[in-house]
């Protein structure tokens, strides 16, 4: 029992970690931003990428492992953890503050994740992960990535 809560207490310290670390290098991404002339959504990728940084590795050392199972568990699941946590903290903190909530996306937006969904259905459901269906996950980031940066 002790050790359960030493885990969630070591996990709300490293939550303010991040969130204060996010706070502190945002103005400078922001400035960065704004100096290269970049849609304001990369400021939001930025910030996500340093958040995910530390599965990132792990999943890359995973795959050079040629663990491929486990690199694509290990980037899709901080992936949808991030997500799974951040979106009710946002919805949380929006009905605290009163402030209005908006998550909508753009059509290519939609697109793009309705298509990254389908692709997932399919590497998920096959039940062992190929290198072809990791290098289909990057295209579709790669993709994702040239469409933020050019409106």
């Amino acid at each position: 029992m002790a050790a359960t809560w030493t885990s969630f207490f070591l996990l709300l310290v490293s939550l303010v970690v991040v969130i204060g670390l996010a706070k502190a290098l945002s103005p400078v991404v922001e400035a960065g931003v704004a100096a290269a002339g970049v849609p304001r959504a990369v400021i939001g990728i930025v910030i996500a990428m340093l958040v995910l940084a530390p599965e990132t590795l792990a999943a890359l050392r995973a795959a050079r492992a040629d663990r491929l199972q486990t690199s694509l568990n290990l980037a899709i699941g901080s992936a949808l953890a991030t997500i799974g946590l951040t979106i009710p903290a946002v919805v949380v903190a929006v009905l605290i503050l009163d402030l209005p909530l908006t998550l909508g996306l753009e059509y290519r937006s939609i697109a793009m994740m309705a298509l990254t969904f389908l692709v997932l259905a399919f590497t998920l459901g096959s039940g062992r992960t190929t290198l072809m269906q990791g290098a289909i996950h990057l295209v579709l980031f790669a993709a994702f990535l040239f469409l933020s940066l050019v409106p």
